[in-house]
């Protein structure tokens, strides 16, 4: 469990970094543990793993202790995540409230914004999948892999890898789906163009006098 937490928050952080070398500190990875849509991912991961302790009685006391803890943080930001869903590690909440997700198999680097709901009946998501904001996914569809269901999409149908679908329904399909990174776009300055430095270019014309104008 801890690992999967662990890919969770740090890919939470690399979220909004184009430097694939750079190292959080400390206290961005305090914040990034105890930010707001990272408190349903955690509720899940421990419910998630209680379900396998098989110890009697303390297997029975993890599993009380996680569901008050998940009712605690649905309280509080209105994301239920079913705890028999089968989540990969990478899994990213962008942003909270009237999220549902059921209990169906997903895999990496999952990521889903407010709105949200994908039924118990979905037959599995693959990686590298983006549901935007108010995106649907109702019914026993499947969805492969790279795929971004765009806004407010609603999903009946499968969706093959590498694809973008949108649209209630959503019938529109454009190739290349690529999972959105939330990259602030900084305006790089750009250099003047030197003036010409040639001699004959900046030589003034030599004055004409009446005598060379004779000869």
């Amino acid at each position: 469990m801890f690992e999967t937490l662990r890919a969770d928050i740090d890919r939470a952080m690399r979220e909004t970094r184009n430097d694939p070398d750079w190292k959080p500190s400390f206290r961005q990875k305090v914040n990034a543990t105890f930010r707001h849509s990272t408190w349903p991912v955690i509720a899940y991961r421990l419910g998630h793993w209680t379900l396998g302790v098989r110890i009697p009685v303390i297997g029975q006391l993890l599993r009380i202790a996680g569901l008050f803890f998940r009712k605690f943080v649905e309280l509080f930001t209105s994301v239920h995540i079913d705890v028999h869903a089968k989540i990969g590690p990478g899994f990213v909440i962008h942003s909270v409230y009237a999220i549902n997700l059921g209990k169906t198999t997903i895999g990496e680097n999952f990521t889903i914004a407010t709105g949200c709901l994908i039924s118990h009946a979905c037959r599995g998501i693959g990686d590298n999948v983006y549901f935007g904001a108010g995106a649907k996914l109702v019914g026993d569809a499947k969805i492969g892999s790279n795929v971004v269901i765009a806004a407010n999409s609603l999903v009946l149908t499968d969706v093959r890898d590498n694809m973008m679908v949108m649209g209630v329904p959503a019938r529109i399909k454009l190739p290349g789906g690529r999972p959105q990174r939330f990259v602030k776009k900084t305006a790089t300055a750009t250099a003047p163009v030197p003036a010409a430095t040639s001699a004959t270019a900046s030589a003034p014309e030599p004055a004409r006098t009446p005598a060379s104008v004779s000869a």
